[in-house]
């Protein structure tokens, strides 16, 4: 199995960027399919952005698309999440999941592994 880790989140000020970063140990990186979720206090658990394992399919939430770039360094066993124009509502826990196969990203059912979480807060 992977273990995942992930780093990077704060307290920033609306408009500004944060990079997330999330370190995998244990199995081959490139074994794994990878996705961000986030999850904000009283809602569900949402998907934020996934990417594959050559990543050739990268796949965003509409609410991120165009503000946020998931990337993935095989050299490095990380995968990556540049978080640019912050919004409020994009204050969140953020979590990094894996897992070998995907059919539907949105689902974090399809996901066998998670990480602790990162908190990310945007307020004035």
């Amino acid at each position: 199995q992977v273990q995942l880790v992930e780093s990077g989140g704060g307290l920033v000020q609306p408009g500004v960027s944060l990079r997330l970063s999330c370190v995998a140990s244990g199995r081959t990186f490139s074994d794994y399919v990878i996705a961000w979720f986030r999850q904000a206090p009283g809602k569900e658990r949402e998907f934020v952005a996934g990417i594959s394992r050559t990543s050739i399919a990268i796949v965003y939430a509409d609410s991120v698309k165009d503000r946020f770039t998931i990337s993935r360094d095989a050299a490095k066993d990380t995968v990556y999440l540049q978080m640019d124009s912050l919004k409020p509502e994009d204050s969140a826990v953020y979590y990094c999941a894996a897992t070998e196969t995907i059919t539907h990203w949105k689902r974090k059912d399809e996901y066998k592994y998670w990480g602790q979480g990162t908190q990310v807060t945007v307020s004035s």
